[in-house]
């Protein structure tokens, strides 16, 4: 096949201009042309818009028309898909999979396409239940400390927006894009050069991975928390475990940790074990919501609104004259703060939207990059103290309830208290408290932010509008350590495979989900060497 770049269409063209355009851009007639298959489509909003396109196609007589390109953005292409490894006959003893986030679902799933019948336990519940749970928590600030926003199947990805972008390159990216159409995503991910799911059809995903899994005989444990590990030669022989019943001890030699990010008391219990682990850098801060009206604007100018047009979004970054960055995370256009506290007496917001993205607002976080030499101590642990610090100030100065504390920024930048909202309403549920946030956040946070705020709104322009919201505070943007494993995927701990975000070496969906699939790799590579 062939594969082509920056093929142009605008705002009025429809996409059935892609064959004869594909065609031109190959120098063939547009029958010659079979097959065509968007690769990626991403929208240019630098003069005007348009969207742009890089496809594959089949054409007849290939070799002569590669022959005759003598530019740029044409060439030959071999498809090269992801493959599981063979499937082993299922071991005596199940490998273990904890955490039923993207990195625990998708090894759990490659095992148990392999024939391995994982054990996949998860602290919180499916995702219906979960969901009613969190309804209610946003409602009544009533929280479910092993089913929340953190907690429970799909992990904390299941409320957000559900982005798919990655900074790297990997086979198992589109592997893992098109189970997700199998499962029930849109099948724009495929090709969306910003691909999200969106919460809404996530939560339709889990399900039907969650009927895969159990077909395929995997047992799935909802409810079910790791408390423990039994070390026997350097190595795990068995693991503890909290469920609805009880406490019980599980037999495992081979426990995949998929823990996600906000699993405080288990990376405390690794540690108390022996597991190693190291501080790794952090970036915590705020939500900023702005009106999506007014980010449509600024970002199509006088084509907002056009129907073709989607929500609008944004990537920002500075580097600050103290040395701190300061950049924008998890932008989520049409979408509502929400929300994502997992521990007692600890606020935390985050986003999340819907496929649609048609709310009133756009919110992104707004962080300031830290590392371990701003930790309150030494230690792997020490990054969760001052996540635990922030999230305690911001809950007290919410008054309790969960409720947030939140200030304009037009009286941010002057440092004074804010006493309402202006034309942004805050979207934060169960509510927001107006305050002044250089009372509540350390100085360091505070100045970043205020500093950072002008020179991004030069490139966006009412980025640091007057009304705009900030809502403290964000923490778990990513985890503040990294349990350690060597070049086959294990602990010094045998037997223990560290996986995903929350062990350090993922930074959302996709790559944590790519992540599981590695260590499934690894995991099934060690049975067949036996």
């Amino acid at each position: 096949m062939l594969q082509i770049e920056g093929i142009k269409l605008n705002l009025e063209e429809d996409e059935g201009l892609l064959v004869r355009r594909a065609a031109a851009a190959v120098r063939a007639a547009p029958e010659d042309v079979g097959e065509l298959r968007i690769l990626r489509k991403a929208l240019d909003a630098r003069e005007g818009a348009r969207w742009v396109y890089t496809v594959r196609i089949s054409v007849k007589n290939e070799e002569k028309v590669l022959r005759r390109q003598r530019g740029r953005g044409v060439s030959r292409v071999t498809e090269s898909p992801y493959r599981l490894p063979p499937p082993i006959s299922a071991p005596g003893l199940s490998p273990v999979v904890a955490g039923a986030g993207p990195g625990g679902l998708f090894c759990a799933l490659a095992l148990a396409r392999c024939g391995a019948r994982p054990v996949l336990l998860e602290r919180g519940w499916d995702v219906e239940r979960r969901q009613a749970d969190v309804e209610r928590f946003w409602e009544t600030g009533e929280l479910d400390l092993q089913s929340n926003v953190q907690f429970g199947e799909g992990g904390a990805g299941a409320f957000s927006d559900g982005k798919l972008n990655t900074g790297t390159r990997d086979l198992r990216h589109r592997f893992i894009l098109e189970e997700l159409v199998s499962h029930g995503a849109p099948e724009s991910i495929l090709w969306d050069a910003k691909p999200h799911v969106g919460t809404d059809y996530l939560r339709r995903v889990l399900a039907e991975l969650r009927r895969e899994l159990r077909d395929l005989g995997c047992d799935i444990r909802f409810g079910h928390r790791l408390t423990g590990v039994e070390l026997e030669g350097g190595g795990v022989r068995a693991l503890r475990v909290e469920g609805p019943e009880g406490a019980y001890v599980l037999p495992a030699r081979h426990t995949v940790l998929a823990l996600g990010n906000s699993a405080r008391d288990t990376f405390e219990m690794l540690y108390a074990a022996g597991v190693p682990m190291e501080p790794k850098p952090l970036a915590v801060g705020v939500r900023i919501e702005h009106r999506q009206a007014d980010i449509d604007l600024a970002q199509y100018k006088h084509l907002a609104g056009h129907p073709r047009l989607p929500a609008a979004s944004y990537k920002l970054s500075c580097h600050l004259d103290s040395g701190r960055g300061v950049f924008s995370f998890c932008v989520c256009p049409g979408g509502q703060v929400v929300a994502a506290a997992s521990e007692a007496g600890r606020a935390v917001t985050n986003g999340m939207s819907f496929y649609a993205r048609d709310g009133v607002n756009c919110n992104g976080g707004l962080l300031v990059g830290i590392t371990p030499e701003d930790f309150p101590g030494d230690g792997p642990l020490a990054g969760i103290a001052l996540q635990r610090d922030l999230e305690e100030r911001a809950f007290a100065a919410g008054g309790g309830g969960f409720l947030a504390p939140a200030q304009r920024v037009e009286d941010f930048l002057l440092r004074r208290p804010s006493r309402g909202p202006g034309s942004v309403l805050p979207s934060y549920r169960p509510g927001v408290r107006w305050c002044n946030l250089w009372e509540i956040l350390p100085e360091f946070l505070c100045g970043a932010l205020a500093e950072a705020l002008p020179v991004l709104d030069r490139k966006v322009r009412g980025y640091a509008a007057p009304d705009a919201v900030l809502t403290a505070v964000e923490t778990r943007s990513s985890c503040p350590l990294r349990i350690l494993r060597d070049e086959g995927g294990q602990s010094a701990v045998r037997g223990l495979w560290p996986c995903g975000e929350g062990a350090g070496y993922a930074g959302g969906i996709l790559s944590a989900a790519a992540d599981g699939l590695r260590t499934a790799e690894r995991v099934l590579a060690s049975f067949s060497s036996f």
